[in-house]
Formats: structure tokens, C-alpha cells, sequence
């Protein structure tokens, strides 16, 4: 049996009617891969949140029982944040697309969605006050005016800081599945 994954010689298939490759569209898929400086800050979070729990199992060994739940809870929490800060970013589904922060998530149907545009305009650098000249890219929606958004993805997030042409795929993915889910809605 040929693993045809491992392989060029797998058939042709010719291109499918839709820009967007994916088989099962209701399902909730990042359009990009996590920027290398979100994996590392969240790899030092979990790393960070590895010697509490050694602390906590020293404690338990040491001290009484109910400090080391009291840090394994601290722990908990660490390793939450950790495994939140990797989930953030920006999601799409037929259904629509999804904007995932560190509090709160958003979900704007595509019927809400007239246009995805990339524009160039100052972005928060890394989500701080501190502002740098870079592109976003902007929903405009129905129930909203052009400059009452904020920004779904810009080149200067965790995701794409000192990545320009991954900012560029990602922001076209998501203008195509904009430009295909919002005809296609009702």
C-alpha cells in the first residue's frame, strides 16, 4: 500500500470550484500558522508554570497540604493562560469568522460582512499603547462604520511580527473566505 502522502506521485486532482481547499467548512479553522513569538511566550508561560507545580509538589512534601493546593491552583491558572494565548488569533468557518482574545471572543456572521480589505495605516505594536506604520486587515460591516473596527489581523501581532508574507497569505485567506461565505449567505 503506497503512503501517496509521502509521495509526488499521487494523482492530479483539478482545482475545485472553490478558492477555499477545505473539505468540512462548518468546522472552526485558523486561516495562518502561530507566529514563532507566540509559541515561544507561550512555551516560557508553560515552562514557568512547570516549577510551580515542582513547587507545589514541594510544598505538599514539606508544608501542609492545603498551601500546595493553593499553588497547584496557581499552576492551573498559568497553564490556562498559557494554552489561551495560543487559541487567540483569528478563526473562520462557513459560518463566520471568529476573533479570539485574551478575555473575550467575537463572532461576526458572514451575512454581517460586506468587505475584508487590507489597509495600510499605524497598528498597536505587539497589543501594547505604542503604535508602528503597518498593514491591517479590516472587516466592514454592515451594522458598523468603516472606522468604528478594530483591526482583525495587522504585521505586528505575535503571529506575524517580522513575518510579512505570512501576514499577506493569511489576510488573503481570509478575504477569500469573506469574498465566498458572503456570497454564499442568505
Amino acid at each position: 500500500m503506497p503512503l501517496s502522502f509521502l509521495t509526488a506521485d499521487r494523482p492530479f486532482e483539478a482545482a475545485a470550484e472553490s478558492a477555499l481547499p477545505y473539505d468540512d467548512r462548518e468546522r472552526w479553522r485558523r486561516p495562518y500558522r502561530p507566529g514563532p513569538w507566540r509559541v515561544g511566550v507561550a512555551a516560557l508561560v508553560l515552562l514557568l508554570a512547570s516549577f510551580v507545580l515542582f513547587a507545589a509538589v514541594a510544598i505538599a512534601l514539606t508544608d501542609s497540604v492545603s498551601a500546595a493546593g493553593a499553588v497547584l491552583v496557581g499552576a492551573l491558572l498559568v497553564i490556562a493562560v498559557a494554552l489561551r494565548l495560543l487559541r487567540m488569533g483569528v478563526w473562520v468557518s462557513g459560518r463566520g469568522v471568529r476573533q479570539v482574545g485574551p478575555l473575550m471572543t467575537r463572532t461576526t456572521p458572514w451575512a454581517q460582512v460586506l468587505s475584508a480589505r487590507t489597509v495600510q495605516q499605524p497598528v498597536r505594536w505587539l497589543g501594547l499603547p505604542r503604535t508602528v506604520q503597518g498593514q491591517a486587515l479590516m472587516l466592514v460591516r454592515q451594522d458598523r462604520s468603516a472606522g468604528d473596527t478594530a483591526p482583525l489581523l495587522t504585521t505586528h501581532t505575535l503571529d506575524f511580527l517580522g513575518r510579512p508574507a505570512a501576514f499577506d497569505r493569511a489576510a488573503d485567506t481570509v478575504e477569500a473566505w469573506a469574498a465566498e461565505c458572503g456570497r454564499l449567505a442568505p
